[in-house]
């Protein structure tokens, strides 16, 4: 089990409720903050002598009278990852679509997800000790849907896609616009072959539902 847990998280409800969890599974160092500065100012610090083992955060911080310059939880795993990239993330929030979440775990390199729900102290619980073993989790309510958006791989190219469509340029004029971005391929056929398996992999029936869908999810 983890010795050393830094949590960033600026609700005092919410703080006390993570301590109390990671107290039960016998973590010996627990140090909280409510900001991502001052969390990104332990994590440096610890690297002089006794790193943390895990990071637990949020991902939305309450703007306050107090200037941060690391303004969420994103740029704090960013920044603490860029300094000890084996440091493991269990991110605890109220986000639910699903393509922000793979995004997480793929760009952000995130060991766990929890979402903030019902029974969220079981599966806090759950996380640790998953990660502890040198596993990734995530909530049991999100892994259906993740598993199914996971089946097709967003690229930079699906992407692009899916923006000039969500900005209203018609799907027969999208092969031009990829082409004068220098992107591969870029021919009609292969823009609405790629559309038709995003579609289906996401079950909608025509490009309006998509894009209402990525909008949905996070992914656009």
């Amino acid at each position: 089990m983890f010795r050393k847990i830094l949590i960033a998280e600026d609700h005092e409800s919410s703080n006390l409720f993570l301590q109390q969890i990671l107290e039960e599974l016998k973590i010996t160092t627990i140090d909280h903050v409510s900001y991502c500065d001052d969390a990104f100012y332990l994590f440096k610090k610890s690297l002089e002598s006794a790193p943390y083992d895990v990071l637990l955060t949020d991902l939305s911080f309450e703007e306050d009278h107090r200037e941060q310059l690391i303004k969420n939880g994103r740029e704090l795993i960013k920044c603490c990852k860029d300094m000890d990239a084996q440091l493991k993330v269990v991110v605890f929030s109220v986000e639910h679509r699903v393509g922000v979440i793979d995004l997480l775990f793929k760009e952000f390199k995130i060991d766990a997800f929890v979402r903030k729900a019902r029974s969220d102290a079981r599966e806090l619980k759950k996380a640790i000790e998953t990660v502890a073993r040198g596993e990734k989790y995530i909530s049991h309510d999100l892994q259906l849907p993740v598993k199914r958006i996971n089946t097709l791989e967003f690229s930079n190219h699906d992407l692009a896609i899916l923006k000039l469509l969500s900005e209203g340029f018609l799907q027969k004029n999208i092969p031009e616009i990829l082409q004068k971005r220098n992107m591969h391929p870029h021919s009609l056929s292969s823009v609405e072959k790629k559309m038709n398996a995003m579609k289906l992999a996401l079950m909608v029936k025509n490009n309006e539902q998509l894009i209402a869908k990525c909008k949905d999810l996070g992914i656009i």
